[in-house]
C-alpha cells in the first residue's frame, strides 16, 4: 500500500500522517498526464455481462496496486506512486477481442478472471503498441439481474441518476476499490479484505442518503462505511459528479 500512500491524503485526511494540500500537489499542467489502461476483454460472439466486466476492472486494479511488484523495490513501485501522486487517479478503459486480447497479456499488468487487464500506470503518450490500437469506444454490453449482495463485505454502489457507459463505469469502479483499500488500510484494517468487491447500482434512496453524509467525510466512512469516486468531468458526466461509492458492509 506504500505506493497509494498520497491517496490516502485526499481519501480519508482525517487520518493521513501528512495531509498535503490540494494546492501543493503536482502541476498536471506541466507534468505528464498519466493514467492507469484498463483493458476489458468484449467478445464479438457471447461477451461477458456488464457486472462481470465491473467487478474484475474493480479487482483488477487493486490487485495490481496490492501486487508486489508494486511495493518499495518492486519494479512497478516508482510508476504506480508517481501516478497515485498525481492530482487524479486517472484510468482509461479500452476495449480488447481475440488477438488483441491475448498480446495485451504479454503488456506488464495484472488479469482478473480472463475479462480485465490492468496494466502499470505511465504517461498517456507512452502507451505500447499493443495498447494504442485498442479502441475506446464501443465498450457497452449487455447486462444480467445481478445476485443478491452479502450482509458484509464490500460493495461498489453505481449512481442510479447518470448513465455511463461500461467503459466510463469500469474506470469509476477501479477508482473505487483503490479507494475503498486505502480508506480502509489507513484506518487500520486490512486492504486484502477488499480485493473483491461486488458491484451493483444502488437505489435512488440509499444513494441520497449515502451522499448526503458525505458532507463529513469521516463521519459517512464511520457511519455508513461509504467512501466516495468524484469525477473530473472529462467524458460522460458533470465535474464532481459522485460516479460511485465504496462501501464496507458490516454485520449488524
Amino acid at each position: 500500500m506504500e505506493a497509494l500512500a498520497p491517496l490516502a491524503s485526499r481519501v480519508c485526511p482525517w487520518v493521513a500522517e501528512d495531509p498535503v494540500p490540494d494546492e501543493d500537489r503536482p502541476d498536471e499542467d506541466g507534468a505528464p498526464v498519466r493514467a492507469m489502461p484498463l483493458v476489458l476483454r468484449i467478445e464479438r460472439d457471447e461477451p461477458a455481462t456488464a457486472t462481470a466486466l465491473l467487478e474484475a476492472a474493480a479487482a483488477a486494479a487493486l490487485a495490481l496496486c496490492l501486487d508486489e511488484r508494486s511495493a518499495p523495490e518492486g519494479e512497478w513501485f516508482d510508476a504506480v506512486a508517481a501516478w497515485a501522486g498525481a492530482g487524479r487517479i486517472r484510468k482509461l478503459a479500452r476495449r480488447a477481442r481475440t488477438s488483441h486480447w491475448r498480446a495485451v497479456q504479454d503488456v506488464p499488468g495484472v488479469t482478473v478472471s480472463g475479462l480485465v487487464r490492468a496494466l502499470v500506470p505511465g504517461p498517456v503518450d507512452e502507451v505500447p503498441h499493443e495498447v494504442r490500437r485498442l479502441q475506446i469506444g464501443g465498450t457497452d454490453v449487455p447486462d444480467e439481474p445481478a445476485g443478491p449482495v452479502p450482509d458484509d463485505g464490500p460493495v461498489i454502489w453505481l449512481n442510479p441518476h447518470v448513465e455511463q457507459s461500461t467503459g466510463k463505469a469500469a474506470a469509476q469502479v477501479g477508482h473505487a476499490s483503490m479507494i475503498l483499500a486505502t480508506v480502509v488500510a489507513w484506518t487500520g484494517g486490512d486492504p486484502d479484505d477488499v480485493t473483491a468487491p461486488v458491484v451493483r447500482t444502488a437505489s435512488r434512496e440509499d444513494w441520497d442518503t449515502w451522499c448526503a453524509a458525505l458532507a463529513d467525510p469521516r463521519a459517512a466512512w464511520e457511519r455508513h462505511g461509504v467512501a466516495p469516486v468524484r469525477d473530473a468531468g472529462f467524458t460522460e458526466v458533470a465535474p464532481g459528479t459522485v460516479t460511485c461509492l465504496g462501501q464496507v458492509r458490516r454485520p449488524g
